[in-house]
């Protein structure tokens, strides 16, 4: 019997998504790979070799190979949801990296260029120095509340993990301070002007706005990139990964060293200072 994709399977697949309690960046991720996957399809017999090519193509086409293996992965998500696991397919086959893309690499220097620039708007300002001084996702962005700043720490339950992080006592000042402006006595502090929490793409958007005026490359400007930031910093300062890790909420040591991988240029100071070349 010939699997097709149709319109329900991607319908039941969202559901499927938040019953698992995946995030609401991570079901729109899945959904958006999932469509794309399926346009592809056009209506054509699913097959484990079709699924190859559809892969295959992506790389040829220019996609990053860690592109398309997220890429992959949701698409993998969707065929298992679905029964067809003989159609699945693996990723690519990457080998570790060792240093990072300079282009992607955001400077403390960048980041307050991005502040400065941000002067004119407390909101993206203050908001881009609490993901920046406590390393958190975007996504937990609604769980520093009045409530929070008030008591130091934020406990954020996510992906079926509960975890406390403490919040820098001049960020909590910062936080109360800002609350007390815009006349919020408790709950989220970061809210649109209909009162709604801010989105992803909002705040993606609002930072991708500072660029030009920072003076920084869009390809370097996004919220992930500030936890980035976060991590080398604690990390230089205190050489504690595993402290890092539980900061950063990963259950692997291993996720916790991507984020401290050093760039191509401090690679290449690295080999230099070898003073192996005569």
């Amino acid at each position: 019997m010939e699997s097709r994709m149709l319109d329900s399977n991607l319908q039941d697949f969202a559901v499927w998504l938040w019953r698992e309690e995946k995030s609401a960046g991570t079901v729109e991720k899945y959904l958006r790979d999932a469509a794309a996957f399926a346009a592809h399809m056009d209506g054509a017999p699913v097959t484990k070799d079709a699924v190859a090519a559809w892969r295959d193509g992506l790389v040829t086409r220019g996609y990053a190979p860690t592109t398309v293996n997220s890429m992959v992965a949701s698409v993998n998500a969707l065929l298992r949801f679905l029964g067809w696991e003989d159609c699945r397919v693996k990723a690519l086959r990457l080998q570790r990296r060792v240093f990072r893309d300079q282009s992607r690499e955001l400077t403390r220097e960048e980041y307050d260029r991005l502040l400065a620039a941000a002067s004119e708007k407390p909101r993206l300002a203050l908001l881009m120095e609490t993901i920046c001084s406590t390393g958190i996702r975007v996504s937990e962005v609604p769980y520093i509340t009045v409530e929070a700043a008030r008591d130091g720490q934020a406990q954020i339950s996510l992906k079926g993990k509960i975890r406390v992080i403490m919040l820098p006592g001049k960020l909590c000042r910062k936080l109360l301070k800002y609350a007390r402006q815009q006349k919020i006595a408790s709950g989220e502090i970061f809210l649109t002007k209909s009162g709604k929490g801010l989105t992803r793409r909002q705040i993606w958007a609002e930072m991708k706005a500072l660029c030009e005026e920072a003076g920084v490359e869009r390809s370097k400007v996004f919220p992930h990139n500030l936890r980035h930031l976060f991590a080398r910093i604690f990390y230089r300062v205190t050489r504690d990964i595993a402290k890092l890790a539980d900061m950063l909420g990963h259950s692997s040591i291993e996720t916790t060293r991507i984020y401290l991988i050093s760039t191509g240029v401090e690679h290449a100071r690295a080999l230099d200072r070898l003073g192996l070349v005569s």
